[in-house]
């Protein structure tokens, strides 16, 4: 923010008292010791405690140190959700390091520059990945080591990267005991690039402040504590895994990690849901979707009564949200936030008074809603010329948010401060309203609204109006150039598989003219096998709207 706060009386606290991310885990294995956590691998399951994970945390500790890692050096990982990338995300940022996290599915070209761009000294990969570092290793800048994260003798592994280091011969000869510094809360403690289609990824980097403050929010608003079991389905080098780690760990649940998981493997990635008797876990849609479609086909359907399952990306569809409850019991909770927010910004859990208020019609629609904003965070909607809309749930315009798990500026990216206001807001780019409960509802990404005929017609309420359908497994819909009318939506629908001879575009409109005007309905439906997505499992209109740009300016 632009102005220094308004100082009071002096208060008598110890506001120096450093808010350290390593001392999350240090008071888990004091206070929860004995709590499991379950990490699933190639090799079967592994069980273990809070109390030995610090152990081998500190180990890690010692380990980097004595591989010359100081404060302030960015470290990198790129590992699926297992138990030494959990180990990582403590042992790295508590000596003083910034803990970089890899998407695993950047092109080379991007993976190059964000580990330039960071100055990465060390990189943490896990075997199976390897390939993919080694392929850009030689165009790596600053590297001085890389640290294989695998079971087997260094060996027994075939690569040129060096110099080269296994984690666990690293960790066996480590002390298991480390004296933590005491970090000044605004230090770095990790780095996510955001993946956007457009431009260079753009370095976030989270204070330790930051992260034990969003952790807590988490924990609060997904109502999560010592008695659940949480499952971390989100991939951990997306936005911090959604702050889900640290949550589950501030509060003592026991956390289950799915290792390297193939989404057309659905059957060994639900198996815990059941087996561990998971009570909470988050993840986008296109994971939840094809997960509901697995379950449809089991003769016995898993018993997931009270199970809360928080949904992020990409706005659920109603269809979704009724199968899981219907088939199961669990509940899909929407959130809504970015890499840019570390994640949480709203979360849509239903008032008292609007449970008795509402049917049972409205109160499903309700939960299509982004939610209301958290506490800690100001959020407001904006027209073009910057005024705050009305709160009435019908006016659209841009959201802008701050606080103290929001990103102030991007590192090292002239011209992206365009993206923030003077007075401290970020631009989401989303599009959306704002009713009178403080409910927030997207209605676009701001580049992503159709408009056509001087109308706007929101793609994501017809995305998951066609999914509705009953014959339609996924749907999305953007806008390409129209020789009349600017721009006009097209649907790119994919059919239930037992529907793929016998679904037609004109069920699709039909389908539609429900809830749409006739002028808002596409000409163009195009069924596919399936739908292009970004890294982070969002729909890539960019490359929708590239693919399908002369659909309508061509003859006939």
């Amino acid at each position: 923010m632009s102005t220094r706060p308004l100082m009071g009386f002096p208060a008598t606290s110890q506001d120096d008292y450093q808010l350290n991310v390593t001392n999350i885990l240090r008071h888990a294995a004091r206070t929860f010791g004995r709590q499991e956590i379950v990490a699933y691998g190639m090799t079967g399951v592994r069980r273990t405690t809070y109390a030995d994970t610090y152990r081998r945390v500190q180990r890690l500790a010692n380990a980097l140190k004595q591989l010359g890692a100081e404060p302030g050096d960015r470290i990198g990982v790129m590992d699926w959700n297992s138990l030494r990338h959990f180990e990582a995300y403590y042992g790295v940022p508590g000596i003083g390091a910034v803990l970089l996290l890899l998407n695993i599915r950047l092109a080379p070209p991007d993976l190059i520059y964000v580990i330039n761009h960071a100055e990465a000294k060390f990189i943490l990969v896990d075997e199976t990945l390897l390939p993919l570092i080694a392929a850009v290793a030689p165009k790596l800048e600053t590297v001085k080591g890389y640290v294989i994260m695998t079971d087997k003798p260094l060996t027994e592994i075939q690569t040129d990267l060096a110099p080269l280091y296994s984690y666990e011969e690293l960790l066996a000869e480590a002390d298991d005991t480390y004296k933590w510094p005491v970090l000044d809360e605004r230090s770095a403690y990790g780095a996510c690039y955001t993946t956007g289609t457009t431009g260079r990824p753009k370095g976030v980097y989270y204070s330790h402040r930051n992260i034990f403050l969003h952790g807590l929010t988490i924990a609060s608003n997904a109502e999560i504590s010592y008695r659940d079991c949480f499952y971390q389905l989100v991939p951990m080098f997306h936005a911090l895994g959604w702050g889900m780690p640290h949550a589950s760990i501030i509060v003592g649940a026991k956390f289950v990690l799915p290792g390297m998981y193939n989404i057309a493997d659905l059957g060994s990635l639900a198996k815990p849901l059941v087996d561990e008797k998971v009570t909470v876990t988050a993840g986008a849609p296109a994971l939840f979707m094809p997960m509901l479609e697995h379950i449809r086909k089991l003769e016995e359907k898993p018993d997931l009564r009270g199970a809360r399952f928080i949904s992020g990306a990409s706005e659920p569809s109603l269809a979704m949200m009724k199968g899981f409850y219907e088939l199961t019991g669990a509940e899909i909770i929407h959130a809504y936030g970015a890499t840019e927010t570390t994640p949480l910004v709203t979360i849509n859990r239903l008032k008292p008074w609007l449970e008795d208020e509402l049917d049972a019609e409205a109160k499903w629609d309700m939960k299509r809603r982004q939610g209301y904003p958290v506490v800690g965070l100001d959020l407001k909607i904006v027209d073009a010329l910057g005024n705050e809309v009305p709160h009435d749930g019908q006016s659209p315009g841009e959201i802008l948010i701050r606080g103290p798990w929001i990103a102030g500026r991007y590192y090292n990216a002239p011209g992206s401060e365009v993206q923030f206001t003077a007075n401290g807001y970020w631009k989401s780019g989303d599009a959306g309203t704002i009713d009178a409960e403080g409910y927030v509802k997207i209605t676009d990404r701001v580049k992503d609204l159709i408009k056509s005929g001087g109308e706007w017609i929101s793609s994501v309420d017809m995305e998951n109006e066609i999914m509705a359908h009953p014959k339609v497994l996924e749907a999305a819909v953007t806008g390409v150039a129209h020789p009349k009318w600017e721009e006009r939506p097209i649907a790119l629908v994919v059919p239930r598989p037992e529907h793929q001879a016998d679904i037609t575009a004109d069920e699709i409109r039909a389908h539609l003219s429900a809830k749409f005007a006739k002028w808002q309905l596409p000409e163009a439906v195009v069924f596919v096998e399936a739908i292009p997505k970004t890294s982070v499992g969002k729909f890539n209109k960019k490359e929708i709207r590239e693919s399908y740009r002369d659909i309508y300016t061509q003859e006939g």
